[in-house]
């Protein structure tokens, strides 16, 4: 099964992170934003503000100069993929990713009241479903035979 980037499910940055953190974790030390932006296949600056993000969240650490990168903070077998998405979560709803509020009157702030309280209760399960599984699980499945370090 084959999943693109667009397809998928959860904030825009959940993705990358994710990739970005089993790179660092496989990678054992430090990496800098263009060899992880390569091994991911994402631009530089996108990518600085997603491991920003980590950084800002005790998930990775940065460490800047001339022979400056990230590195992993958690270990992959104590970081669950929740961490990862709460982490970038937040920039989703501060950023303005969400659409414009229509005026649709009273019945349309209804709706969106109800519709608000179901996506908050949706967020919630998946964040407990998310608990269960660490990069480590995620790393177990996959073939890093042919990766160069």
């Amino acid at each position: 099964m084959s999943a693109n980037r667009s397809s998928q499910i959860g904030p825009p940055r959940f993705g990358i992170a994710v990739h970005v953190l089993v790179w660092l974790a496989q990678s054992g030390g430090l990496l800098s934003s263009a060899t992880i932006a390569c091994q991911v296949n994402s631009h530089a600056t996108f990518l600085r503000r997603v491991l920003a993000l980590l950084a800002s969240s005790g998930i990775v650490e940065a460490k800047e100069g001339r022979d400056g990168g990230y590195s992993l903070k958690i270990p992959a077998d104590k970081l669950t993929l929740a961490d990862v998405y709460m982490a970038v979560r937040s920039e989703c709803a501060d950023s303005g990713e969400r659409g414009e509020s229509m005026d649709c009157g009273e019945a349309g702030k209804q709706l969106d009241s109800v519709l608000e309280a179901i996506m908050n209760e949706a967020e919630q399960q998946t964040v407990e479903f998310l608990k269960g599984y660490t990069l480590k699980d995620l790393m177990e499945n996959v073939d890093f035979s042919g990766v160069r370090k």
